[in-house]
């Protein structure tokens, strides 16, 4: 079981399970929502529990997707599309160790042009 929350405490979780690796994306709208680059791990909706229900807002940022963020704090927390099974769930909400590590960059086509990714992960332009 692992858990997490925003930063003010307001929306809570747990996930079910072992964490799968997450993907750190830098297309610009993950740049822009989280202010770099967005780190996540996708698990079943089923093996998700959310609380704090009247605190969490989402914003429809495309057709297919909807993101998810503490409406109190503005802690980014979920990213979730909508015709799937599965939501994303930002790797700095968890609390405490997550068991896991980052598989692979995505969209690094956008990435920002103030850093650079050194770590030896695939990327996926």
């Amino acid at each position: 079981m692992h858990s997490g929350s925003c930063l003010c405490g307001a929306v809570g979780f747990t996930v079910a399970g072992d964490l799968p690796q997450p993907d750190i994306c830098h297309c610009r709208m993950c740049r822009k929502q989280s202010g770099h680059c967005f780190a996540s791990t996708d698990v079943p909706k089923s093996a998700v529990a959310i609380s704090g229900d009247d605190a969490l807002g989402w914003f429809q940022s495309s057709e297919k997707v909807r993101r998810g963020f503490c409406s109190r704090c503005g802690s980014n927390l979920f990213w979730e599309p909508v015709h799937r099974h599965w939501t994303a769930i930002a790797m700095g909400a968890f609390d405490g160790p997550t068991g896991t590590t980052a598989k692979m960059h995505i969209f690094v086509a956008d990435k920002g042009d103030y850093y650079d990714i050194a770590d030896g992960l695939p990327q996926n332009e």
